[in-house]
This record gives structure tokens, C-alpha cells and sequence, in this order.
């Protein structure tokens, strides 16, 4: 699998990239196997989900997903009210057009297992498809892992496959390896990424796709400061992205008054962001749904506050970024169901702190010193979310981590770069801390927050 910045940035739905994009990828690579196969092969189909897929699918819209996957639908080119219409089709028919082909049976309540006890052996986010003759005999069986930022790898595949398979000119798996190279060639982290990039596509079209993510992003806070309501899902969750929109909106006079008003407006970002994600929207992983308020919410600080800021500057803020998701991803995880909200909320903060910091100017030292800063004050953030909803905590969380990520990033441009603790010691701490952790506090909705609601 090549190690590219447009993994990191894909454009889906929510809530989950894990819990949601993950498996329908992971239906629709198994429905293109069975349409391969002759009709009367093919009957029905069972889906089972293991661990963290079994414990908080449900709430993380998983038997959605894997509905439209099987249905191969492209989410892309859906609204919202097509995705509903194709999923409600296949509950009352109990019934899909799988891969768009035949029809098969499957029923929801038969045919869609949630294991809550049971976990596959190469990560939590466990599936297994099977396909059933008309004698009922099986025909076929695939098992997938979710790993994180809607990345799927199929039967004995490991992180080890996440390895650039690609002949890059500055081929990176540390951040020593990216500062050795931009010393070398005098250059910066983004001129390096996009470097690599070109290597499978042109400079225009990088460019071009680029574009095209920041583009969703700035729909989704436009849609999140509009749109009014309850989340779905039972917590009865009000949307406040749109009232504190329109109190921002009656007082701009006190960003003169009030410097810290600012931040107001970061936070309006991240929650405008993160509840059109709750809500099953058109998102950005960022590097995942669950954090996908923060790379957007520091972004349009840069945008709309920063008098510097370029449409070229946004390029390279996204390219930078990608660069330091990418590294998380190969040397520890992007996936809360294998080591906590660290590796969701917190690579985004460092995400979004080594991006400011070369688009404001700052040398190549400073933007991983901000990387290492922000990781280093999220190591140990559990993934606890309440009734396995991406609402609570996590929409406020990405309030609080475009907050620390404009903090880790002053910080750093304050200082010359120096310092005693490197981002790749942080990301190796930050795998361990990982696996220390205890599972009820890995998506499992098992512990945290998750059982002290009754309480509060």
C-alpha cells in the first residue's frame, strides 16, 4: 500500500472512519468478489463483526455502512437522503443488489452478527463476510480489518503492508528521516511531500485534489454553522455550532475587545465540523472522522486570521500535515480501538500544529518540535465515547485539540527548535502507552465517560 497524503485525507461520511468507511470499503471490496462468482453460488450473505466493531458499531453507524457497501453505492456521489433511501430499501426488502448486480437475501437481524465477546487476532476492528449457495453451502469468505482512517487490509495483511511500496525520491518512515532530508536539499516538509506525490500523479493535479479537500472541509463548518437540531443516535444532543455562530456573528467588536475571542471561533470550527460528522455527513478523515474537526478548525484560523495567508499556504499546510499523519500511521496507529483517542484527536493536534507552524514561516526543527509538543500532551487520551456515539466527549475534545494544536504551535515558533524529546520518541511512546492501555478505554464504549453518564 503506498504511503500517500490522499490516505490520509479521504472524503466519506460519518461518524466513524473506523467504525463507518472502514466497513463499507471492506463489503464492497467482498461484494466485487462475489459478483465474480456465478449466481446460484450466491444466495445470502452473513456479515460478523468482532470487538470494537461488535461493541460500538451500532451507535458508529456500522450496519449502515456495511449495507451500502455490499450495495457497492458511491457515497461520493450520494446525498444524504439517497443514502437513507438505499439503506431502508434493503431492511424492508431483506434483500440488496449485491455489488449492484443480483439480488441476495440478507436480513439485518439474521445476517448482520455484532460479536461483543469475540476478537479477531490481528487488530480490534475485525470482519468476516460469507457468501451462501442456495443449498446453503458456503461459497465464500473474507476477512478485513478496519485499522483506522477508513484504511481496510484484507485476511493475514498487518501494519507491515502500510510500508511505501513506491519508488519516492525522499522515501521517509521516521521524522529524523524528513529532517535529514529537508536539511539536505534546503527545503521544506511540504516541497517534500509534494515531491514524493509527483511521483504518481502531476504537480496540477495534486493541486487540484488538494483543493478539492479543503473545499469539503470549508462545506462542512459552513453546513455545521447552519444547520439546527438534535444529533441522532438517543443521546438527544443539541447542535451549538449554529447559536454561537450567530452570537459571534451580533459581536465581532469584541475580537478587538477580547483577544482569546479568537479562539471562539477555532472552537466554532472544530464543532461546526464535528457535528455534521455525528450527524452522518459529507466529511473529510482528518486523519480520522472521530478527529476530523481539528485539521479544518486550525486551517480556517489560518485562513480568516492570519494575514499572511495564501491559497498556496493552504496547500502546503494540508501537504505538511498529511506528512505527519502519515508517519503516526506507520510507526503506531490512527485507530482509537487499538490505542485510545491518542491516536485520533491527538495525531490531529500534532497534525494541525506542525502544519501552522510551516505556514507561518517556521524552520523545519520548530514544525516537528510543534508536532512532538501537541502529541506529547495527548499521550493517554482514552476513547470512551458514550453510548458508542462519536458525540460525547469527542465533539467538544475537537474543540479542545484545534486549542492546543494553535498552542503547541506558538510554543514552538517561540523557541529555535531544540529540545530534549523528539517526535519520533513521542511516537514510540505514544504506540506503548497505546498498548499498555487498558481495553475497556479503546472504543469500547466499556468504561470512561461511557459508564459514568447514569452518574452525572
Amino acid at each position: 500500500m503506498s504511503s500517500s497524503i490522499f490516505d490520509i485525507y479521504t472524503i466519506g461520511i460519518g461518524p466513524s472512519s473506523s467504525h463507518t468507511m472502514g466497513p463499507m470499503r471492506a463489503a464492497s471490496l467482498f461484494a466485487q468478489k462475489v459478483i465474480q462468482l456465478a449466481p446460484d453460488a450466491v444466495a445470502s450473505i452473513r456479515v460478523e463483526l468482532f470487538g470494537s466493531l461488535g461493541l460500538t458499531g451500532k451507535g458508529h453507524g456500522t450496519d449502515k455502512a456495511i449495507i451500502l457497501g455490499l450495495q457497492s453505492r458511491n457515497i461520493k456521489q450520494l446525498g444524504t437522503r439517497e443514502i437513507a433511501q438505499y439503506v431502508n430499501a434493503a431492511r424492508k426488502d431483506r434483500q440488496l443488489p449485491i455489488g449492484g448486480a443480483w439480488l441476495v437475501s440478507f436480513d439485518e437481524s439474521r445476517d448482520l452478527i455484532f460479536h461483543r465477546d469475540r476478537v479477531m487476532p490481528l487488530h480490534p476492528n475485525g470482519m468476516r463476510f460469507s457468501a451462501f449457495g442456495i443449498s446453503g453451502k458456503e461459497s465464500l469468505v473474507c476477512e478485513y480489518y478496519s485499522i483506522g482512517g477508513g484504511v481496510v487490509v484484507s485476511g493475514e495483511a498487518s501494519k507491515t503492508d502500510l510500508k511505501d511500496d513506491i519508488d519516492s525520491p525522499f522515501p521517509f518512515s521516521s521524522a529524523a528521516d524528513i529532517l535529514r532530508h529537508c536539511r539536505r536539499q534546503r527545503t521544506s516538509i511540504s516541497q517534500l511531500v509534494l515531491e514524493n506525490e509527483k511521483v504518481t500523479r502531476c504537480e496540477t493535479a495534486i493541486r487540484d485534489q488538494l483543493m478539492d479537500i479543503w473545499n469539503v472541509m470549508q462545506d462542512c463548518v459552513q453546513n455545521g454553522c447552519r444547520r439546527e437540531g438534535i444529533l441522532p443516535g438517543g443521546l438527544n444532543v443539541q447542535r451549538r455550532a449554529p447559536l454561537l455562530y450567530q452570537t459571534l456573528l451580533r459581536s465581532p467588536e469584541r475580537t478587538l475587545s477580547d483577544p482569546l475571542s479568537v479562539l471562539d471561533w477555532v472552537s466554532l470550527y472544530a464543532l461546526a465540523v464535528c457535528e455534521e460528522n455525528a450527524a452522518g455527513e459529507r466529511i473529510v478523515t482528518a486523519p480520522t472522522n472521530g478527529a476530523a474537526g481539528i485539521v479544518p478548525a486550525v486551517l480556517h484560523y489560518y485562513t480568516r486570521f492570519c494575514p499572511s495567508a495564501t491559497d498556496d499556504g493552504v496547500l502546503r499546510f494540508l501537504m505538511t500535515a498529511g506528512a505527519m499523519g502519515l508517519l503516526f500511521r506507520q510507526n503506531a496507529s490512527i485507530s482509537g480501538a487499538e490505542v485510545g483517542c491518542q491516536g485520533e484527536v491527538g495525531v490531529a493536534c500534532s497534525m494541525a500544529a506542525a502544519a501552522l507552524t510551516e505556514t507561518l514561516g517556521g524552520t523545519v526543527e520548530q514544525v516537528e518540535n510543534a508536532a512532538e509538543i501537541a502529541m506529547e500532551h495527548n499521550l493517554g487520551l482514552t476513547c470512551d465515547p458514550v453510548m458508542g456515539l462519536v458525540q460525547i466527549p469527542c465533539i467538544e475534545r475537537n474543540a479542545m485539540g484545534a486549542i492546543k494544536a494553535l498552542s503547541a504551535s506558538r510554543i514552538a515558533m517561540r523557541g529555535d527548535g531544540l529540545h530534549r524529546i523528539s517526535l519520533d520518541a513521542v511516537i514510540a511512546t505514544m504506540r506503548r502507552t497505546g498498548a499498555d492501555m487498558s481495553q475497556k478505554y479503546k472504543e469500547t464504549s466499556l468504561g470512561g465517560l461511557a459508564v459514568s453518564v447514569a452518574d452525572c
